[in-house]
């Protein structure tokens, strides 16, 4: 029988809760290796470019995150809301995060850390604000008009449901020329519309941008994005905003023609299992639940949208939990990860930490900043994921329940207790070469020291330990000590 764990308030034992404390997750400076196959990302939502670029130097960097996703960097309209950032009224890169200038110094600095820079791509609309106004930075536009850019011309009038917006999402036609919430919505069929798109993305590798996340993807067809995607100046890597639903007709696998795809069944399946299920069933979790290939998914446990919608993620609210299945996410060979990096927030709409002018304040973490990608636990779980690269599962142990654990084929190895009881005196099977190991669930590798505790593996690849309810151990090669 299925014991029912709702504890998304509850905090996991305090071995790992002490690790979520601020004092436990600085990072000190240090000189970072180019990014090379490291697939992290990190998203950092709604940070400003001088804290985006302050934190590839200080964090990212260092702890092997390959990548940072920023959020939209073009004009946008005026407000203090999340989504303000998300209704565009110019392309020009100046808006409440900052300036072209500070962008272009922020991408050169992340690069300098070896971090790539992924930016977020609003494409399929502009604004939705029908009496129009005046943008961030000094644009005039009305719905449907904004000067030098488009003209009504320029976008989709569905004809249905009186004020133009999506109703029906099982209506192919309506999902991609429909508006989707009284957004403005691109005609990108268009040779000229497509040809202002590339445009844009082109301005944005010619500031030495990496890649870009593709917001709404869903509403475009995905031959327009691959005639938008053949106009650029250079490769970049991709990823598409494509939210599954059941029996819809529009389906993320339509889109991996073009790159990677969101695979948003993966935290909702994985907040499902951690918080009511068994983690046995994670055994085969990923291509065998029915998601994405591997290789063209794009995989997190929560972004910026799915941790408002109530209940259906885990969020940095779920704290240990939380933590936990990030670490589960880091260590499982499924997809290219992404760890969510949040500002604290109330109320669904609710804007990041701004001043008077609802222009974005730098990031302080822990004081209206969450940064979930620098607790220990997630962090450290970074470099356990560029160290297991490429390496299969091997030794899957669960007990039926809550309790489970595999090696990463010759160079990992990690046991989650999500029991609500220790499990104590086990010995577990790793397949690592003999040696003392760094445990980075409780402590952090460095310069051939261990800040937490390590583990001895046998000349025969064994070691014993007790694990705490709702906690975890893990080593890998690169935190092997000497």
């Amino acid at each position: 029988m299925h014991r029912r764990r709702l504890r998304p308030a509850i905090i996991a034992l305090a071995v790992i809760a002490s690790l979520l404390t601020p004092s436990a997750v600085t990072a000190p400076p240090a000189a970072a290796a180019p990014s090379g196959g490291k697939k992290v990302i990190a998203n950092l939502f709604e940070w400003n470019w001088p804290s985006v670029a302050s934190e590839c130097t200080s964090t990212l960097g260092p702890k092997g995150y390959g990548h940072v996703q920023v959020s939209p960097p073009q004009e946008h309209v005026r407000g203090n809301q999340w989504w303000v950032a998300y209704q565009p009224v110019s392309y020009r890169i100046e808006s409440r995060k900052g300036t072209r200038a500070q962008f272009k110094s922020m991408v050169d600095t992340c690069h300098s850390a070896g971090v790539k820079v992924i930016v977020d791509a609003v494409v399929n609309h502009m604004s939705g604000q029908d009496n129009g106004g005046t943008g961030w930075a000094g644009s005039s536009y009305q719905h449907h008009v904004y000067p030098g850019i488009y003209q009504a011309q320029d976008f989709h009038y569905c004809g249905r449901n009186g004020n133009n917006d999506i109703v029906n999402y099982n209506d192919r036609y309506e999902v991609q020329n429909c508006e989707l919430v009284n957004l403005s919505d691109l005609k990108t069929g268009s040779e000229y519309v497509r040809s202002r798109l590339a445009a844009y993305l082109n301005d944005l590798l010619s500031l030495g941008v990496d890649g870009f996340r593709l917001d709404a993807s869903k509403h475009m067809p995905a031959a327009d994005i691959a005639a938008i995607l053949g106009r650029l100046s250079r490769p970049a890597y991709v990823v598409q905003e494509v939210i599954y639903g059941a029996g819809e007709p529009i389906t993320p696998n339509e889109y991996t023609g073009n790159g990677d795809v969101h695979e948003f069944r993966y935290g909702k399946d994985l907040a499902r299992v951690f918080r009511s299920e068994r983690l046995a069933y994670l055994r085969n979790f990923g291509e065998g639940w029915g998601h994405l290939p591997s290789g063209v998914s794009s995989v997190f446990v929560d972004n910026h949208d799915t941790q408002r919608d109530t209940g259906g993620v885990l969020t940095y609210r779920d704290r240990g939990i939380y933590a936990l299945a990030n670490a589960f996410m880091l260590a499982w060979p499924y997809g290219s990860p992404t760890v969510m990096s949040s500002y604290t927030y109330s109320g669904r709409d609710a804007g990041p930490p701004s001043d008077s002018n609802n222009k974005t304040l730098n990031t302080v973490c822990y004081s209206g900043w969450e940064c979930e990608h620098r607790w220990p636990v997630i962090a450290n779980m970074v470099g356990f994921r560029n160290a297991t690269e490429g390496a299969g599962v091997t030794n899957w142990y669960d007990n039926g329940n809550n309790h489970i654990a595999f090696s990463r084929s010759g160079r990992g190895f990690i046991t989650i207790n999500d029991e609500d009881s220790a499990v104590n005196g086990r010995s577990y099977y790793t397949g690592l070469p003999a040696g003392r190991y760094c445990d980075v669930i409780h402590g952090t590798f460095s310069n051939g020291t261990c800040s937490g505790p390590v583990i001895t593996v046998d000349a025969n690849g064994w070691f014993a330990a007790n694990v705490p309810a709702h906690d975890a151990i893990a080593i890998h090669l690169s935190a092997r000590l000497p």
